[in-house]
Formats: structure tokens, C-alpha cells, sequence
């Protein structure tokens, strides 16, 4: 079956003010060929040349179609719904106005949804980085090319993926079960959306093909929703549509319900909580909010998490305000989750938080060493080496027995790890352990090349522990010290290669790598543009 002989697809794109992107949204639906039987743009009443860019667009593609809303809805929601009751098309397929679909995404969909007879039919997105262009998988390994699910409860992760733009559905499927977006002002419409879609039990099939591509501007002057998280009404949102999902999701099914609230716990409360910041309004205010949502919980959902989400609720509990070191816990939600020093023991010698707070850490104990929120810090050694030292935890390393240490860079756009030769780890005079890793920039660098990171290369920089009891764990580095100097290195191959150590908004230690003369000067500009949008923003 060619592409032409394929049921057709109306590709609904919505738009408020984003004149500059929304033609690039658009052209790329129209792209996909005639299985795209109609774009349908729907305009939220913007105040900018929003209209007039579609409008000019349509008089030349007979396959667009306008629909101008005359007051801004608020939300993501009621153009959505526009959308839907305009189609035309047997499946149906969501854009931003500031994303793009990438080249054969709607046919890959619509081959998948028609052989496995799907109503829905779900492909890979990314969340591409912009300037940089770095790709970053969404939601990598839940869902498995070819899989076919008869029912979203025989798969109750599959709440986690909440997006709807990496989907196609058929229109009559939304028909039958008036299946809508949250109208009005209603932020994280898609996951109401997606948990209405679940609880009407579909069968889902999932195709490997790339189907979406997110744009992440952070730098710009208005980022999206899901990056404004600067005020605590974003935070206030995102339990309220968590809320409804959940509540949807249980009455259709008690165990998806339950795999809803533990993704909170594990995800959307970790994500927010490293990046608590230092504000103590916005601080107090999260923490309420969170404690107050947490406490509906069931006890069953709380104890199905994993242990470091459950040791914090157990922290939530415990203070009516958040803990003097709030910092450490936010390490803690990191990815992978870390365990700041000091260690303290409670009067049975059970692990604890603090001693100023000693809630106990239940599970600890028996953890697996690869699940242990293991510590290591990290200092410069030279120019091509770091000095590492890796923090017992309870004892549980040493019981293990730390043999080998060795650098892992982990392309921050996904791809395959670089590891450096493991080093023998020595026992220090403080219960720890340490070694001096050396690693070369210019066969990392080499290596990006070839894996297609061209001007700027971003990795996030690891290090795997070898235990004498057939055990490891890996973790990220915590940078100390003078290791986060940017550096200009020469280089028989590139003339010149800029390295950039820095620290993430996790804590962890991740490298910025321009090869040539001109990776160096776009290193340099970016920076600088990013250092431009915070002062404009400001």
C-alpha cells in the first residue's frame, strides 16, 4: 500500500502569537504528502501576525484550513477541540505551532494504526534542544517497536507517557467516546486528555519510527508551560491535572489509577523537587502543596514507589516545612538519585535523614547495591584527569567491596556511552575510596564527531563502580573544587578544542565540548545569547 492509497490524516495545529514558528509547524505537516488529507491550523485569537501567516499560507496550500477563534481560550485545550470537531480525516494527529513533525512520521503512524487495527498508535518523540539541536529521547524503553497492547491495564506504566502529540487517533474512536481536552484555562490539558484515552481501553500499537520532534527553547523570552516553573502556580497545575487524571484513570481501573500516583511520586515530584531553588517563599509554598496532595495518597502507592521517592514523603511527613538542608534532598530527587554526607544513625543504628531530622530511611539496608544513592565527588587532577572519591553509605559499599572505578560520558542527546579505562580504587583514611581518573578530550571529541555531534558536543560525565561481590553501581559526579574552569586545549586534529565543565541543574557534573576554531566561536556566542535572554528576561 503506497502512500497515496492510505486513510488520511488531519493534522490539527494550534497557534497563540508565534507568527515567527507557526509557518515551520505547519509546512511540516504538509510535507508528510498525501496521507495528510488536510492541515487544520486553528489561530487562539492571537494579537500578533499569527493570523496573517496562516492566512497567506492557505491561499497557497489548498490543504490548510483556518479557524480563528475570536477570544484567546486560555489554554491548549479548547483549540484542540476546534480542531477535532473540524476534521475531516479517519485519524487524527496533533502539532504545536512551535514543533514539527519530522519526515514520514503520519505514514509510519497510519501503516501501524491499520495493520494492527489501532485505535491509537503511539512513535518515538524527542525533545530537541535548541540552538544546539540536541536530541533527547521522551520517555526511552517504555514502549517497544512492533508491541501491540490490547489493553492499557495489561501495561500500567503506560501512564507515564503523557504527551498526545506522539499519537494518532482514530477519529471515530474520539467520536464514540467524546473523548475531549479540558476546555478553558486549564494547564497539562494532556494529561486529562491521555488518561480519558487510556480509561477508555484501547487497543495501542507502537511503531519505531520517529513521529514528533519538541522544541525546548529555554532561552527564549517566553518559554512554554512545562519549562515556566519559575512560580508556583505551574507546581499548583500540575498536581491539580495529575488529580484529575488519577481520579479518571481509577475509575476506569484501580490499577491505573495506582501506577498514576506512583508515577507522581517517582517522576513529577522528583523532577520538581531538584529544582526547588533557594526561594524560601516558593520553597514553604511548594511544600505545603505537595505535603497536603501526598497525604491523599493510599499507603499501598506510597510503599509500591521506589526508596528514595518513599523517603521523601517520609521527609514531607515529617516537617510542616521544608528541612535546613533542603539542598541535599533535592540531590536526592535527582537522576540517579544521590545521598549527600554526612550520615547519620538513629538509637537503633538504623540509617536516618539527619540527626536534626531523623526520619528513619526504610529499605535502605536491603537495597540492591546498583540502587544504592551512592556519592562521589569529584576535583581536578592535572589537565586530563580527575581525582575522585567515592562515599561509603552505611556500610553497604564496603560490604560490597569497591574494586575498580571507571569515567563514563554520556552523550547529554542520547547515544551510546564513552568509557575510559577503569582505574584501581585505594581505601582513604576517611572510610572512602579514591583514584585518580585520567580521560582524553580529543578522542572524546573524535568519537562525537562520529557519532554526528558536530560544533558543540554535550556529555554528561559518570562513573561506574566495580564491587569485588560481582556487584556496580553507577552515578553522576559531583564537581568540587576548581574542575569547572573553562579551558582552551590545543589540538593537532582541531586545531583548538574549548572545554566547558559544568554543573546541571541536578548538581551533577556535564561537559560542553566545541571542537575547531568554529565550535569554539559557536560555544562562545551561545553563551552569550543565553547570557542576553536571562538579562532580558530579568
Amino acid at each position: 500500500m503506497n502512500s497515496s492509497n492510505l486513510p488520511t490524516v488531519s493534522v490539527v495545529v494550534i497557534a497563540y502569537n508565534d507568527a515567527g514558528l507557526v509557518g515551520e509547524a505547519v509546512s511540516s505537516a504538509l510535507a508528510q504528502g498525501p496521507v495528510v488529507t488536510e492541515v487544520i491550523a486553528v489561530n487562539d485569537a492571537s494579537s500578533d501576525g499569527t493570523a496573517r501567516v496562516l492566512d497567506e499560507l492557505a491561499a497557497v496550500h489548498p490543504r490548510l484550513k483556518v479557524v480563528h477563534r475570536t477570544e484567546n481560550s486560555g489554554g491548549c485545550g479548547t483549540p484542540r477541540n476546534d480542531g477535532i470537531a473540524a476534521a475531516s480525516g479517519r485519524y487524527v494527529l496533533f502539532l504545536d505551532s512551535d514543533d514539527i513533525l519530522p519526515p514520514g512520521a503520519a505514514d509510519a503512524l497510519v501503516r501501524t494504526a491499520e495493520e494492527h487495527r489501532a485505535p491509537v498508535t503511539v512513535g518515538a518523540a524527542v525533545r530537541r534542544e535548541l540552538p544546539l539541536h540536541h536530541d533527547v529521547p521522551w520517555m526511552p524503553g517504555l514502549h517497544t517497536p512492533g508491541e501491540v497492547i490490547e489493553r492499557p491495564v495489561d501495561r500500567p506504566e503506560l501512564v507515564r507517557d503523557t504527551l498526545c502529540v506522539n499519537k494518532l487517533y482514530a477519529r471515530a474512536f474520539l467520536q464514540e467516546h467524546g473523548l475531549r481536552f479540558p476546555d478553558g484555562r486549564f494547564i497539562y490539558e494532556d494529561f486529562v486528555f491521555t488518561a480519558r484515552v487510556l480509561a477508555a481501553a484501547p487497543r495501542i500499537a507502537v511503531t519505531g519510527d520517529l513521529v514528533y520532534v519538541w522544541h525546548v527553547r529555554r532561552s527564549a523570552a517566553q518559554v512554554s508551560i512545562s519549562l515556566d516553573r519559575k512560580d508556583v502556580g505551574n507546581w499548583r497545575s500540575r498536581i491539580e491535572a495529575h488529580r484529575t487524571a488519577a481520579r479518571i484513570l481509577a475509575e476506569a481501573s484501580p490499577v491505573l489509577g495506582s501506577a498514576c500516583r506512583v508515577k507522581f511520586l517517582e517522576y513529577d515530584l522528583r523532577m520538581y523537587l531538584r529544582e526547588l531553588g533557594r526561594d524560601p517563599e516558593y520553597q514553604a509554598a511548594w511544600w505545603t502543596l505537595t505535603r497536603e496532595y501526598v497525604d491523599t495518597f493510599p499507603e499501598a502507592d506510597i510503599e509500591a514507589a521506589a526508596a528514595h521517592a518513599r523517603w521523601i514523603v517520609s521527609l514531607l511527613r515529617a516537617t510542616v516545612t521544608p528541612p535546613a538542608d533542603v539542598e541535599r534532598l533535592t540531590r536526592l530527587a535527582a537522576e540517579p538519585p544521590r545521598l549527600l554526607p554526612p550520615y547519620a544513625t538513629g538509637p537503633t543504628g538504623a540509617p536516618v535523614w539527619s540527626e536534626e531530622l531523623p526520619v528513619e530511611l526504610v529499605g535502605l539496608t536491603g537495597l540492591p547495591v546498583g540502587e544504592l544513592p551512592v556519592t562521589v565527588d569529584a576535583e581536578p587532577a592535572g589537565r586530563a584527569a580527575v581525582r575522585i572519591r567515592v562515599h561509603d553509605l552505611y556500610g553497604r559499599l564496603a560490604e560490597a567491596g569497591p574494586v575498580t572505578a571507571q569515567l563514563s560520558f554520556v552523550p547529554r542527546a542520547g547515544g551510546a556511552p564513552v568509557l575510559a579505562q577503569p582505574v584501581e580504587l585505594h581505601l582513604d583514611s576517611g572510610g572512602g575510596w579514591g583514584a585518580v581518573l585520567p580521560f582524553r578530550l580529543a578522542d572524546l571529541a573524535v568519537t562525537g564527531r562520529r557519532q554526528g555531534l558536530r560544533r558543540m558536543q554535550a556529555w554528561n560525565v559518570g562513573v561506574g563502580v566495580r564491587c569485588a561481590d560481582g556487584s556496580s553501581v553507577f552515578t553522576s559526579l559531583r564537581p568540587q573544587g576548581r574542575l569547572l574552569r573553562r579551558r582552551a586545549l590545543p589540538s593537532s586534529r582541531y586545531g583548538v578544542l574549548l572545554a566547558q565543565p559544568y554543573r546541571t541543574g541536578a548538581g551533577a557534573l556535564a561537559l560542553r565540548l566545541a571542537p575547531g576554531a568554529e565550535g569554539a566561536l559557536y560555544l562562545v556566542r551561545n553563551r552569550l545569547d543565553r547570557a542576553r535572554a536571562a538579562r532580558g528576561a530579568d
